[in-house]
């Protein structure tokens, strides 16, 4: 009996987590229907709520700000709005970290999580996935001797949190894996080896 539970744990589990994400992802983009009027809302129009034409709504509206924002005048708002953005004391550093964060995780030129790669870590003899975001700038920089490249190393099973290294590029090997199977590595805590 125990080996079956097992087997209907390992079907379910997964099935459930994906539900209950998604359903907590389109919950939160159904709130974007508030900004709709409330004669337009399906709940008006059809008797009760849809779920999922927010997140449609959504999409559609991401969309449509990225095609207003990819012209001339487009980019003279954008810039105009991250102006006075950037003259409010608080609002200015938050936004501005946010903003360059949020530009190199989601630049197509960008060089965040790029590749996977093999790094010593928390001592010589023992090592662990990370991934390449670049190479150190700025004062850092003036303060290492030698070549050195920046890593994130991720921990398990939660990558979002994890520790920003400055390596020695001698000591980083670059992995013939995709971040994607990189990731499912880490967050299966070795159990899902890439092929």
């Amino acid at each position: 009996m125990r080996k079956y539970f097992i087997t209907g744990l390992l079907v379910v589990v997964p099935l459930a987590i994906t539900a209950w994400v998604l359903n907590l992802v389109i919950g939160t983009l159904d709130q974007s229907l508030l900004l709709v009027p409330e004669a337009w809302q399906p709940r008006h129009l059809i008797g009760f709520d849809l779920p999922g034409v927010g997140a449609v709504l959504t999409i559609a509206i991401v969309f449509l700000i990225g095609l207003f924002t990819n012209n001339l005048v487009g980019n003279f708002v954008v810039r105009q709005w991250e102006r006075l953005l950037g003259r409010i004391p608080v609002i200015s550093s938050l936004y501005g970290s946010v903003k360059q964060v949020s530009d190199t995780l989601f630049s197509s030129n960008g060089n965040a999580f790029r590749k996977a790669v093999l790094v010593p870590y928390p001592h010589a003899d023992s090592h662990t996935i990370a991934f390449l975001t670049g190479a150190p700038g700025g004062d850092v920089k003036n303060h290492l001797q030698g070549d050195y490249v920046s890593v994130y190393v991720p921990t398990t099973p939660n990558p979002t949190s994890g520790f920003f290294l400055m390596m020695e590029r001698s000591k980083v090997v670059e992995l013939d894996m995709t971040v994607d199977a990189a990731l499912k590595y880490i967050v299966s805590m070795g159990v899902v080896a890439p092929e």
